[in-house]
């Protein structure tokens, strides 16, 4: 096996989320993987970050928007005896609402009303460790409760991991959900994960820019996640209305506190409103419905 390369930042909350939101957007970057925490404290957060080569720690310090910011940075090469280790003992069971995600290391028993999301950490983004995917998770869990809207049809746009859409399948037995998204291994790890978790057969997952795909021809959704970034939900903002169903939710992930006014613009003129607002680790959740 060759030598794995671990990058370790840890400084203000502000940086290092605008950090995590360039990395998200970097396509083609030379990270494995990488994970943000609050390092002891809400204003303190810490980036890691797997590479399988030496890298030029400056060059991506800068596309990563710390270059310059207060960050405390250690770069160096990682036994191959530690890294699972290192990885796995960051990434704890987690919970949001109803659901418990966990790998198969942190697997345990669930309290009465949990459900349980195995996914295992990988190149996919979505192992509920994030605000976003927590915040969706949540959002989707209140939706559930409220019996708001009668969910027959649902799409996970840019599924990732595919977290979301098995949470809607848990939720929803007699649903029928559309994963799709741009990255073919976030695809080939969704089908993965919805055998794992047991509703393979009501999950479909496709490759797809958008909604550029026959699967998106005539279909309406009662409840759409895109767990994306703020710029594409703004470019998304009418095709994805025009697939909501009448009465349906939205729930819109991915973007910072001082990008909701623009989203909202965005899909306020497309002709859905923001019905609840939650904030996560300086991460906005919307949830949309018809004006």
């Amino acid at each position: 096996m060759s030598t794995l390369w671990r990058l370790l930042a840890i400084g203000p909350a502000a940086p290092m989320k605008a950090a995590d939101a360039a990395l998200n957007a970097w396509e083609d970057g030379p990270m494995l993987s990488w994970s943000f925490f609050e390092d002891g404290s809400e204003t303190v957060w810490r980036l890691d970050v797997l590479f399988d080569e030496q890298i030029d720690v400056e060059g991506f310090l800068e596309a990563a928007g710390l270059a310059g910011a207060d960050v405390d940075v250690q770069f160096a090469p990682l036994p191959e005896e530690d890294w699972v280790r290192l990885s796995l003992a960051g990434l704890p069971a987690v919970k949001a609402g109803r659901f418990v995600i966990y790998g198969q290391h942190a697997k345990a028993g669930l309290a009465p009303g949990e459900m349980g999301i195995e996914i295992e950490a990988g190149p996919a983004f979505g192992t509920g460790h994030h605000g976003t995917t927590k915040g969706c998770l949540i959002a989707c869990d209140r939706i559930f409760t409220s019996q708001a809207v009668d969910v027959r049809r649902v799409l996970d746009l840019g599924c990732g991991t595919g977290a979301l859409a098995i949470a809607a399948a848990l939720l929803w037995p007699s649903a029928r959900i559309l994963a799709s998204d741009i990255d073919p291994e976030a695809v080939a790890e969704t089908v993965v994960n919805t055998e794992k978790n047991g509703v393979a057969e009501r999950i479909e997952a496709i490759t797809a820019d958008g909604f550029t795909h026959p699967a998106f021809d005539g279909a309406m959704f009662d409840l759409i996640f895109a767990n994306i970034l703020a710029g594409p939900l703004q470019e998304l903002a009418k095709a994805l209305t025009q697939r909501l169903a009448p009465g349906g939710r939205a729930i819109l992930s991915g973007l910072l506190e001082e990008q909701i006014e623009a989203v909202e613009a965005a899909y306020r003129e497309a002709g859905l409103v923001t019905a609840e607002t939650d904030i996560i680790e300086g991460w906005a959740i919307l949830t949309l419905k018809t004006a």
